[in-house]
């Protein structure tokens, strides 16, 4: 736990209607101006194939981890908060959308089955789109035994390439 009773947490971010990146940007300064959360590391952007449902634009991902004093549900209703002023619809699983803002995982949270939550995320390890851009940020951090940089060997990374890698690209999109 870090000073203050704050605990991290790791989100996965992404989108590919409109301008998915300026909509993690403006996400990320959101939950950085709360009160009760901080962005304290942003890994750079990644333009991926959709996945699960592959008739549709490519997506832009990134991942982020965050200080909190919330609990872990509290963090994914934040979260949820933020895509709805985003308008964020959703219409069909794994389908096309401005916004998506998951709760990957959380300190000192091995493991959560909650109706609204469940942790580590399911199928994260699977998800190249996730891993590449978490091992970024924090190589080292386990999941089920292995560290994301192991998970991330084990993946397909067909397709995924850096779309931008400028430090602190997200701060620009401050309201």
């Amino acid at each position: 736990m870090t000073a203050g009773g704050m605990r991290k947490a790791w989100l996965g971010l992404g989108g590919n209607i409109g301008d998915p990146v300026a909509a993690m940007g403006r996400a990320l300064c959101a939950l950085d101006e709360r009160a009760d959360t901080r962005v304290v590391a942003v890994s750079s952007v990644y333009r991926t194939p959709p996945w699960g449902k592959t008739d549709q634009d490519w997506f832009h991902n990134a991942c982020a981890e965050v200080e909190t004093t919330l609990a872990p549900v509290a963090l994914l209703e934040a979260c949820l908060n933020i895509e709805r002023q985003m308008k964020r619809q959703r219409a069909e699983r794994w389908g096309p959308r401005t916004i998506d803002i998951d709760v990957l995982l959380f300190e000192g949270v091995e493991a959560l089955q909650d109706p609204a939550l469940t942790l580590p995320h399911p199928r994260m390890t699977e998800r190249a789109f996730v891993l590449v851009p978490l091992a970024e940020i924090a190589p080292g951090l386990k999941v089920n035994g292995r560290t994301i940089t192991e998970w991330r060997a084990d993946c397909d990374l067909s397709g995924i390439e850096k779309a931008r890698d400028d430090a602190g690209w997200w701060k620009r999109f401050k309201g």
